[in-house]
């Protein structure tokens, strides 16, 4: 694995929390409103990471602790067990984290198995296209990315489907993956949107291309930005209109309404392509994740940025060795 791939998976996992902390504060809050309380023009302001709204200066909320248990369940098992993330979900919100998603939170103590929970729900209430799957991607994105297009965009899915019963956030979730997997090889995400249309499920492809549409703005979404559709479409839309990690975050959090999440999944994806070295310091030294659940453990910088790269060590090891073997297997 070369050093630039290593930043750019770094920047990927790492990118997510900080946009996930930073727009943690101004949540439901109006549009603009970071601009407003930090010029960019009159800046850089070292308290940006300033906390709020029941949040600690640079702590990261659920979107990435739920990240984070995604990604030590991949690490300890060598690749997905449903039923084993899926019962660290479990864990994590019966110890009340600060922040839950309503339908996440449903499906999780409802008290049905890994495999029945968000199927049943989503039979029963007939909703379930939040972004909650979508927000938590990045280290799974990671992982997998290693496994090419198909291996990358199925992982993506199931994982989403865990909690997720609407093919929709499973669409979305797939497409995020395959954005951060061409991102993390050095490919632009922006210019690979319609070969990444093409791939996803047919009912849902016009869905989606409206929102990751050149033209798109978030002002006129006909839904709230906490759905999947205007997130990802968020988040592309200020990948696609800035030219850096920081005005990238900067404009996703600016939006309004979801800013964690609409944060977090734009951070990933700026965070993919400009890599670890393009967040700023004043972002990153504050950054924590506390792991509800889970002993009083917190992870900070030091431990995200190993944690990145193990996620994108093992699974690039993983499919060299695949590939031997069945080039050996053909000899």
């Amino acid at each position: 694995m070369t050093r630039s791939r290593l930043r750019r998976a770094q920047g990927a996992v790492i990118g997510s929390a900080v946009g996930d902390a930073l727009g943690a504060p101004f949540e439901f809050g109006p549009e603009g409103a970071f601009s407003a309380r930090f010029p960019p023009r009159s800046g850089p302001h070292e308290d940006e990471m300033r906390g709020g709204g029941g949040w600690d200066p640079g702590e990261a909320t659920d979107d990435t602790q739920m990240a984070v248990l995604v990604a030590e369940s991949l690490l300890e098992h060598g690749g997905l067990e449903p039923a084993d993330l899926f019962g660290r979900f479990q864990r994590w919100a019966a110890a009340e984290p600060k922040d839950i998603g309503l339908q996440t939170e449903d499906v999780l103590t409802g008290g049905l198995p890994w495999d029945q929970a968000a199927p049943i729900h989503f039979q029963v209430t007939g909703r379930a296209a939040g972004n909650g799957s979508l927000m938590r991607a990045a280290t799974s994105a990671v992982y997998f990315a290693a496994h090419g297009t198909e291996g990358t965009m199925d992982a993506a899915r199931r994982i989403a489907a865990l909690t997720h019963g609407d093919r929709a956030a499973w669409e979305g979730t797939a497409v995020q993956h395959e954005l951060i997997r061409r991102a993390l090889g050095g490919g632009d995400p922006v210019s690979a949107v319609p070969e990444v249309l093409a791939l996803v499920h047919p009912g849902h492809r016009e869905r989606y291309a409206t929102v990751l549409a050149p033209d798109w703005h978030p002002d006129p979404a006909t839904e709230f930005n906490g759905a999947v559709w205007p997130c990802l479409g968020s988040a592309v839309w200020a990948l696609r209109t800035t030219s850096s990690y920081e005005d990238a975050v900067r404009a996703a959090v600016d939006l309004g309404g979801d800013t964690d999440t609409v944060a977090a999944v734009t951070g990933a994806l700026a965070g993919a392509v400009y890599g670890v070295d393009a967040i700023p310091e004043r972002w990153t030294a504050p950054l924590h994740v506390p792991l509800p659940g889970f002993g009083g453990r917190v992870l900070r910088l030091p431990e995200l940025t190993a944690l990145a790269g193990r996620l994108a060590a093992q699974k690039a090891q993983e499919a060299q060795e695949a590939q031997e073997a069945q080039e050996a297997q053909g000899t």
